[in-house]
C-alpha cells in the first residue's frame, strides 16, 4: 500500500490486506520521497500545511516500471506528479505530467489522481477539483502516461464527471469505478465501460 503522509509519500505491507505495517528506508523513516519544504519551511502556515503537501499516489504497472502519480501543491499550486521505480524503493526524481487547464491551478486542483490504461497504449487520469454535492472530477486522455497536458488541456481534455476521488478496480473481465460518496461517508460503486478515443 502506498499513502501520503501530509508531507511524504510512504509505503506499508500487509500479508492479510488488513493489518499494514509502515515499510522503513536505511534511514529509519518512512518516508519514499517528498516534494520539499515548500515556500519557507520555518513558516507557520507551511507547518500547518505540510509543505508541498505530497499525497494521494497510487501505483501502475507500465511496460517494466512502476508509475507512481501524486498531487503536490508547491506555491499552493496543485499538480499532478510522477516517478518511476524498477523496484518500488528507490524513485526517478519528479515529473509533472498534469496541471492548469479547465481544472485550474490552486490548492485543491488536482486532488486523488488515477491514471488507468484500459487498452494497451491509451491512459486515462481522473484528477479532482471539488467534493461533497459539488464533487467534480475531469478525466484526462494520453498515448504518453507521463504527459496528460501540462497547463493546457488541448488533445488532453475528455469529459468532467460529478464525482469525487474515483479509483478504478477490473475484476473478472470487468471494470468498476468506486468513489466518495456526496456525503462523505462512504464509497459508492459502479460498473464502468470503455469508449475507444480515437486521437
Amino acid at each position: 500500500m502506498f499513502y501520503g503522509d501530509w508531507v511524504n509519500i510512504c509505503s506499508a505491507t500487509s500479508k492479510d490486506g488488513k493489518s499494514f505495517e509502515r515499510c522503513l528506508m536505511s534511514n529509519g523513516r518512512s518516508a519514499l520521497f517528498d516534494e520539499g519544504a515548500g515556500r519557507n519551511p520555518n513558516d507557520p502556515e507551511v507547518i500547518k500545511s505540510g509543505g508541498n503537501n505530497a499525497r494521494d499516489p497510487m501505483v501502475l504497472r507500465i511496460g517494466g516500471l512502476w508509475h507512481c502519480y501524486y498531487a503536490a501543491n508547491p506555491r499552493l499550486h496543485c499538480a499532478v506528479y510522477c516517478r518511476t521505480s524498477d523496484d518500488l524503493i528507490h524513485w526517478s526524481g519528479s515529473h509533472v505530467v498534469a496541471s492548469g487547464g479547465q481544472a485550474g491551478d490552486g490548492p485543491c486542483s488536482a486532488e486523488c489522481p488515477f491514471v488507468v490504461e484500459p487498452e494497451p497504449g491509451q491512459f486515462y487520469l481522473f484528477r479532482t477539483q471539488a467534493y461533497g454535492a459539488n464533487a467534480q472530477t475531469r478525466v484526462y486522455f494520453s498515448r504518453d502516461p507521463m504527459d496528460f497536458g501540462v497547463d493546457h488541456d488541448e488533445g488532453h481534455f475528455i469529459c468532467t464527471m460529478p464525482l469525487a476521488a474515483p479509483e478504478i478496480i477490473k475484476r473478472d473481465g470487468e471494470c468498476f469505478i468506486a468513489t466518495l460518496m456526496p456525503s462523505l461517508k462512504g464509497i459508492r460503486i459502479a460498473r464502468l465501460e470503455w469508449v475507444a478515443v480515437r486521437q
